[in-house]
């Protein structure tokens, strides 16, 4: 039960969708550090290969375009990875979009576009990886399915950001039927449920200086997430310290949803 057996990733296959900036690159970065193969995948080439080749200084990280909110481009994004691995040991659901407007205002296409990337992708993600994850898993060592939620999936967050509550809150329901489902396959299911990172999501809270202070305010630990932060939790979800673990949504915000 040392600490190198029980967080150690090292030699996985690890996808990480959404993985060319913010939360998605942190955890890829956190799991190449630490000996994992990282595949990630997001809609725009040009960012895409340009964060594969930052991360690429940690360890072995590829870069392979995909459009995860059509089932299309889930199925040739699949395709790819298997033209490479046998299995995947690792299947992060990061991938994720946003819409904000007024109740009376808020547009369909916005509406679709949030479901299709936030909660649609996550299936049909897990159900096209299914082979390599089952190939992957054992009882005593099973493959990983980490879904990212959001605490606004939890409680309202006070933004006119209707879909996307609704979509995460679905991400954490999604997660407890797939993981009763999976199990029994030897695949572990669980959900991180973030606070407030620095990410392409955020900035415009980040990039202003009254608006940071103010949402930190309302964090306990009194600041925001750090790559660390999340690296960490998705290691442990990764590694044997969690083979136990399936069905759970982790809220990961410095304790700022613990006071609603």
């Amino acid at each position: 039960m040392t600490l190198n057996n029980l967080f150690d990733v090292a030699g996985k296959v690890a996808v990480v969708t959404g993985g060319s900036s913010g939360i998605g690159a942190m955890m890829a970065q956190g799991l190449l550090e630490n000996g994992a193969k990282v595949y990630i995948t997001a809609r725009k080439a040009d960012r895409l290969m340009a964060a594969a080749e930052e991360l690429s200084k940690f360890g072995e990280c590829s870069a392979i375009p995909g459009d995860m909110s059509s089932v299309e481009g889930i199925e040739a994004f699949v395709a790819e990875v298997s033209s490479h691995e046998s299995k995947v040991d690792i299947l992060i659901n990061n991938a994720g979009a946003n819409w904000a407007a007024p109740i009376a205002d808020f547009p369909e296409v916005g509406w679709d576009k949030v479901m299709d990337i936030n909660i649609k992708s996550i299936f049909f993600a897990i159900q096209k990886f299914l082979p390599l994850l089952k190939a992957a898993g054992t009882a005593d060592d099973p493959a990983r399915v980490i879904n990212i939620a959001s605490i606004n999936g939890i409680r309202n967050s006070g933004m006119p950001t209707y879909a996307y509550s609704a979509s995460k809150s679905g991400v954490i329901h999604l997660t407890e039927h797939l993981a009763t489902d999976l199990a029994s396959q030897n695949i572990n299911v669980n959900a991180i449920a973030p606070g407030l990172f620095p990410s392409n999501m955020t900035k415009q809270i980040v990039e202003n200086d009254g608006m940071t202070t103010a949402a930190i305010a309302r964090i306990p630990r009194g600041r925001m997430g750090k790559p660390e932060d999340i690296a960490g939790t998705a290691i442990f979800l990764s590694s044997a310290a969690s083979a136990w673990l399936t069905g759970q949504a982790i809220v990961l915000d410095g304790g700022m949803i613990s006071t609603a």
